[in-house]
């Protein structure tokens, strides 16, 4: 039996900043290299050296394209990474996307604070030179190590990924998706499992279903509807905006809320929402039964999407009622932070998060009840409702957690749970414990452990 190293280097005692290490059988493969997020982009920790020498690594496998899983992979060719890397072809496509808008992001700070950007556009353009696609299900070997893609249900293109040496599988979940989706298919069910590093974001609670969750949608749009007032929604550009459009056509065709002006105002998410239109062979039954019918899933009455910065600042000119969906889905960034300016001090208006807010943003602070917020060094205060669904998350919540490694009991001697709050974290080992009698682990960042493997 070989002994393999597991090393924790982002997402570990935390949500965000997704980097994992497996080193052995003579390969060194990382998993993910995210950003850290909460703060701006370039803080401290996302311009920390690697914890590891990058030009020791093969190969890099990512999971899926959001930012904490993706963001520091320019950075990682700056210090030293030659390898390939490996994804599902949604995932190079809009991680590409998300890498390109970053650059402008981070270049726009650097200049503001008078310093050096964490990586530039040639950073980018290399990434992208060294990355190749592999369908799921497909193996790639990298030394002794049999890898392939599993679908993780999380947004287009997501993977776990599975790895096979020694007639033993080790699983790297990535985020596993709130299934079932609207769009695409669920989380794959996984078997022999002996080894699974494993994200817990809610680990500590549970979603409302999707009946649930778009009934309070339909509640919250006939609310702003009454009261003559403006929804901000601050949405991810990625699975949660079309997501969030699939929902709002099915209301406004289907009779259930008026029709008013409903705004995507993030060129991110415009771009992100073609390339979904160019993947329908990654949605589910259902939603390719729709489209098949005749319906464009993209598009209903008083739907617009906003590219140009004048076209954002337009919207202001609209009368409301009116819907705004914009970026950042934290609100730490983005256009969602102009209208949030402008709305949050008016009660009539509403701003309904529908992710993950992550520690030290201001779309936590929103959620936690601050009555006042900084936008563009002004004090707004915020008199608008705020308002939490929790069934638009992309994550499994603690019972489909729980599901998802209770047909694994038989099989899996450990599991390490990452990419969760410590407290939800430990709360959500202790869980497993108890429940399944599961030897749990949860490691710090940084931390090396060894398996036999």
């Amino acid at each position: 039996m070989s002994k393999m190293k597991l090393g924790f280097y982002g997402a570990a005692g935390e949500v965000t900043g997704s980097n994992h290490m497996l080193e052995g059988a003579g390969a060194k493969i990382l998993i993910d290299c995210g950003f850290f997020q909460g703060t701006k982009v370039c803080d401290d920790k996302n311009n920390n050296p690697f914890a590891y020498d990058p030009s020791t690594v093969d190969a890099l496998f990512v999971t899926h394209a959001h930012l904490d899983h993706v963001g520091r992979i320019p950075k990682l060719f700056n210090e030293g990474f030659k390898g390939k890397i490996y994804s599902t072809p949604p995932t190079r496509e809009i991680a590409q996307l998300m890498l390109e808008d970053t650059v402008r992001i981070i270049d726009r700070e650097a200049k503001a604070d008078n310093h050096e950007p964490l990586y530039r556009k040639d950073a980018v353009e290399r990434a992208m030179a060294h990355w190749e696609t592999l369908p799921y299900e497909q193996d790639v070997v990298i030394g002794e190590l049999h890898i392939r893609f599993r679908d993780a249900g999380h947004i287009l293109g997501s993977a776990m990924l599975e790895i096979e040496h020694n007639g033993k599988k080790l699983v790297y979940s990535g985020d596993l998706g709130n299934s079932p989706s609207p769009l695409i298919e669920d989380t794959a069910i996984l078997s022999n499992i002996d080894y699974l590093v494993m994200e817990a974001v809610y680990g500590d609670r549970v979603h409302e279903d999707r009946e649930e969750r778009t009934k309070r949608l339909e509640e919250v749009i006939e609310d702003t509807v009454k009261n003559g007032g403006v929804l901000m929604i601050p949405a991810f550009s990625i699975e949660r905006t079309q997501d969030l459009l699939f929902e709002l056509n099915g209301l406004i065709e289907g009779n259930r809320v008026p029709e008013i002006p409903v705004f995507v105002d993030s060129p991110l998410a415009i771009k992100v929402t073609q390339v979904f239109r160019e993947s329908k062979e990654y949605f589910n039954k259902e939603t390719s039964d729709i489209i098949k019918g005749g319906d464009d899933i993209f598009k209903f009455p008083k739907l617009r999407f906003t590219q140009g910065a004048e076209d954002s600042i337009a919207i202001k000119d609209v009368p409301a009622p009116k819907i705004v969906i914009a970026g950042s889905g934290m609100s730490n960034g983005g256009r969602i932070m102009h209208h949030e300016r402008l709305y949050l001090s008016d009660p009539k208006n509403t701003l309904l998060l529908i992710g993950y807010q992550a520690v030290g943003t201001m779309g936590r602070a929103l959620q936690e009840g601050v009555k006042t917020v900084r936008i563009f060094d002004e004090d707004i205060p915020v008199r608008a409702k705020v308002i939490t669904i929790g069934g638009y998350s992309a994550h499994k919540d603690m019972n489909a957690l729980i599901e998802f490694v209770t047909v694994l009991q038989d099989s899996v001697k450990k599991v390490f749970v990452v990419h969760a709050e410590p407290g939800v974290a430990l709360f959500f080992a202790q869980r497993l414990r108890d429940y399944l009698a599961i030897d749990t682990h949860v490691p710090k960042e940084g931390e090396v452990v060894e398996i036999d493997f």
